[in-house]
């Protein structure tokens, strides 16, 4: 049984990920820290656990192995390298962390201490996800050329969102860093190269600190360029992919959730779109990130697409706070 602390409960999904591991017949979560005393409280004496007012004294204990992060995105490389220096394994919310210099100490700390790591990338193991990468894999799209993924709600325009989701501070950003790691990774994944540039533009519809409404645009050394859409604005704006190629395209979700194929490569896909069946779900990254400390392996890919996220979110960041293409190569590790 992995003894699991949760590490706040600031992030949205904080509830999701403490459902799975309640669901989970190999985990259970036995003790909570939060920032916000009042919350965690409240949220121990729901499950009926010890509620820490030190986050120390929590990660000392002995009867812990791991450790659920769902912390404001500023308090991540604190949080994560305490975990770490504890022996604790870490499960934590998209981002690691805002820049890649904060990443690169959490990774080291990892490292050091022998901990698995996995980050909460979802969409990675859905069947859309799987579909696209075997097309891929196949080649049959030729060269890529353009990928766009889009991922909108109405989280500011309705109101549902908490207030803190709207702090530069604790967020370190807004629907591009929240909302929009989503089809940044996914983005970065069907390209299948890390891109040089990025170019973003932010917008702020309903005047908040951070903004509402985000394009990033990325360019890679082959020509292929990615565009990356994220807001907090739109009432019917769905999840959408396009994959472009020298020979062929895959659409998904425009706007129905299947999945449309189109190459000259076969002659059955030549003519007309056909639809691509969509295999089951992988299992979740919770689901993995259990596996992995209970087997004694670890999340290579899920962590080099996090290191690359974070990698992309801090040049995007960067060239809307000050106008211009920002190159992957002139971050800090």
């Amino acid at each position: 049984m992995i003894r699991i602390g949760k590490i706040s409960y600031w992030h949205v999904h904080a509830w999701d990920y403490t459902k799975q591991a309640q669901e989970h017949p190999e985990a259970e979560i036995v003790a909570v820290w939060d920032e916000n005393p009042e919350r965690g409280k409240e949220a121990a004496e729901k499950q009926g656990v010890t509620f820490h007012a030190s986050l120390d004294e929590m990660l000392q204990r002995d009867d812990i192995d791991a450790v659920i992060v769902d912390a404001p995105t500023s308090m991540h490389r604190e949080v994560m390298i305490a975990a770490a220096q504890a022996g604790k394994h870490i499960f934590t919310e998209k981002v690691i962390a805002a820049t890649l210099q904060e990443v690169t100490d959490i990774i080291r700390a990892v490292d050091q201490n022998n901990v698995k790591l996995t980050v909460s990338l979802p969409r990675l193991n859905d069947g859309y996800t799987l579909a696209i990468r075997n097309i891929l894999d196949q080649g049959l799209l030729g060269k890529i050329t353009l990928v766009r993924v889009r991922l909108s709600h109405n989280g500011a325009t309705a109101g549902w969102l908490p207030e803190h989701f709207y702090s530069l501070e604790e967020c370190r950003g807004g629907a591009l860093i929240d909302l929009g790691c989503h089809p940044m990774y996914l983005t970065r994944l069907f390209l299948g190269e890390e891109p040089v540039e990025v170019n973003a533009q932010f917008g702020y519809v309903t005047g908040k600190e951070v903004e509402d409404n985000a394009v990033a645009m990325l360019s890679t050394a082959s020509g292929a360029v990615g565009i990356v859409e994220a807001g907090f604005v739109n009432n019917f704006s769905p999840f959408t992919v396009e994959v472009h190629g020298t020979d062929g395209t895959i659409l998904f979700g425009t706007p129905d959730n299947k999945m449309l194929l189109r190459t000259s490569q076969e002659e059955k896909y030549s003519t007309e779109w056909v639809e691509v069946p969509l295999p089951d779900n992988r299992e979740s990254a919770f689901h993995q990130w259990i596996s992995h400390i209970e087997q004694d392996t670890s999340a290579d890919e899920n962590i080099a697409l996090a290191i690359e996220l974070t990698k992309l979110m801090e040049a995007a960041n960067t060239s809307a706070r000050e106008h211009r293409a920002v190159r992957l190569d002139e971050l800090q590790s």
